[in-house]
């Protein structure tokens, strides 16, 4: 059994949510590798395939409790703690979407360090976030923001990825505020909250059409476009395959999803781009660049910008 950073101070009154990964035990390093990217201070391993050998290099001893000595050494566990001021469900749409595209068999549950209600706990450390020079992203329970003349999106995250917290939903918000002049017609694929949508409209678009695959996604993405006065036809949101239900052509579409589902994007993200459009895709992990430039150049696509932040990517191309 091993970790990686695993004590963390979590303070007498702190709510932390804790994410619980299982998984095959052959699959534990390329998943801890996974995990790592969700949290900044560390996370924690079960891995019993070595329990023995583990007890006696580290602590001399071959005296092992039973119940330990019983645990299953195929599958292993990957614990990651979710601070109280961060939705986890960020986290958890990052973990299922990138394991199941590496085609990982897995299950997530999530619980609490503590007995209390983490969805409502994690809203009363969730303020305003002032992005670039134009937006600010306002939940919606929050009624004493002054927003100094920045366009407010008021947000309720729900269960969808899509917050304005991840370093990748940044990129996108800041990428989006230097395109959108005014009247453009944007496109999000995998839209989770609506947030890039809404705010393509805030910041001056024409129209928004936003299609994700995750029916709970787009439920909270409508509900988010009813809180912000945006409804159909300038504002209309799609679920299921983007092919099926999205029709026309666009001056921006956008993806900020992970990047084998960006790299599968690219194959048709061109028939919905105007001749002219550009197509903004973010959640790309360093690591993984050299893919998605191969899908760039494999499907045509120039590379007119790359944004960083810490280890994630941005591109625009055309």
């Amino acid at each position: 059994m091993s970790d990686n950073n695993a004590y963390i101070d979590f303070g007498p009154d702190a709510d932390w949510t804790e994410i619980k990964i299982k998984i095959k035990a052959d699959d534990i390093d390329r998943v801890a590798d996974i995990a790592n990217m969700t949290v900044p201070y560390g996370i924690y391993i079960e891995d019993y395939r070595t329990l023995e050998e583990e007890s006696w290099e580290i602590a001399h001893i071959d005296l092992i409790d039973e119940e330990l000595l019983n645990k299953d050494r195929n599958i292993g566990f990957i614990h990651i703690y979710i601070k109280p001021d961060e939705n986890p469900a960020e986290a958890i749409s990052f973990l299922t979407d990138r394991l199941n595209s590496e085609k990982i068999e897995n299950e997530i549950d999530q619980g609490l360090i503590k007995n209390e209600d983490w969805q409502n706990n994690w809203k009363r450390n969730f303020h305003p976030i002032e992005i670039g020079q134009k937006l600010a992203i306002c939940p919606s329970w929050e009624t004493n923001y002054d927003p100094k003349g920045r366009k407010v999106l008021m947000l309720e995250p729900g269960l969808a990825f899509g917050t304005g917290t991840h370093n990748t939903t940044r990129l996108c918000l800041e990428t989006l505020e230097q395109k959108i002049n005014g009247g453009e017609e944007v496109l999000d694929l995998g839209c989770g909250s609506g947030i890039l949508a809404l705010s393509a409209l805030l910041l001056g678009a024409k129209n928004a059409v936003g299609v994700d695959i995750d029916e709970l996604a787009t439920k909270t993405a409508v509900e988010n476009g009813k809180a912000n006065a945006f409804t159909a036809p300038q504002y209309q949101i799609y679920c299921g395959d983007m092919t099926e239900q999205v029709h026309g052509q666009f001056d921006v579409v956008v993806a900020n999803i992970v990047a084998d589902i960006i790299i599968l994007f690219c194959q048709n993200a061109r028939q919905f781009m105007k001749p002219n459009g550009i197509f903004i895709v973010s959640g790309i992990i360093d690591s993984r660049e050299q893919d998605v430039l191969d899908a760039f150049q494999k499907f045509g696509f120039n590379i007119l910008e790359r944004h960083q932040s810490e280890n994630w990517l941005c591109f625009v191309l055309n």
